[in-house]
């Protein structure tokens, strides 16, 4: 076995894999506090991502000046929906909940085609998607400089985000609501601005990940089904946990990178697009509530 190439799928893989946690930590913040499953992160990374480009293709505005617009539309968006359509529903059922985000996601994309066009954008980050120089000389190993600069994007918003969480006052709350929305009300927390908050803070999650995802594939519809890339993550990681949403992404990420390279060619190849999920069955065989996941013991 070539271990430089080998190293360059396994590194390939894993860097993917941060970008795919960074989509399954805009589907945790919301179920953790919530417990809403939003099937509409993936029409907000696409929404996001075409904003962004449309900005900067129809207005000819810059992109150092379309992303903080686009980060405010984000937010308007995000606190619009929680109080739109979840504040309303507030106490329902969880059905009732998830059946009002898969509505919300077709809105969303909608609205996006409506306002931007349908036709796929060419979105130019400041980075080319070219191997690392310095990897190639030193190592001798081929990395996308792409692909490092998302990773250590990804790494700074996580960083933000838990630092957010854990030292900030608005973060304690969020945590107390996670925990019990009951005893958060109790204690004066208002849970309907921290749910405002969280959407936000989704809204910021999907317009990174969809300038990521957009760089490399082009901003056009396919963005959505990134999203679904996430429920394998999801499911190992755990729905309530930002590190399993990383262990997570960086398991699917590599395991798929692998299985396309050294399995792939004796099925036939196309095993990237669906090994994941079948990895995520076999691990809900054996842990369904995740690598994070809180068990849940059920009597009889």
């Amino acid at each position: 076995m070539n271990l430089n190439f080998f190293f360059e799928v396994l590194i390939g893989g894993l860097l993917s894999g941060v970008m795919y946690a960074l989509v399954a930590i805009g589907f945790v913040l919301i179920y953790k506090a919530s417990g809403v499953f939003n099937f509409a992160q993936g029409a907000m990374v696409f929404f996001a991502a075409l904003t962004c480009v449309g900005m900067v293709d129809q207005f000819g505005f810059s992109l150092w000046l379309a992303v903080p617009l686009t980060i405010v539309v984000m937010i308007i968006l995000g606190i619009a929906i929680e109080r739109m359509v979840l504040r309303p529903l507030v106490n329902q059922p969880e059905i009732t909940l998830f059946m009002a985000t898969i509505g919300l996601a077709f809105f969303i994309e909608g609205l996006a085609q409506l306002v931007w066009g349908a036709q796929v954008h060419k979105l130019e980050l400041p980075i080319e998607d070219v191997p690392s120089e310095y990897l190639m000389e030193k190592f001798n190993i081929l990395v996308s400089q792409f692909d490092i600069m998302a990773a250590g994007v990804c790494a700074l918003l996580v960083t933000s985000l838990a630092l957010l969480f854990s030292q900030t006052k608005v973060g304690r709350a969020l945590r107390a609501v996670a925990d019990d929305h009951q005893a958060a009300l109790a204690v004066g927390i208002p849970l309907q601005r921290i749910w405002a908050v969280l959407w936000a803070v989704a809204g910021l999650v999907a317009l990174v990940a969809g300038m990521l995802w957009g760089a490399r594939n082009g901003v056009q519809f396919a963005l959505t089904f990134v999203a679904l890339k996430a429920l394998p993550v999801l499911i190992l990681g755990g729905f309530t946990s930002m590190p399993g949403a990383i262990v997570g992404g960086l398991i699917i990420g590599a395991t798929e990178k692998m299985a396309e390279v050294y399995i792939g060619p004796l099925v036939g190849g196309g095993i990237e697009g669906w090994f994941p999920y079948v990895l995520a069955l076999l691990f809900l065989l054996v842990r369904p509530e995740g690598l994070f996941g809180e068990k849940i013991i059920r009597r009889i």
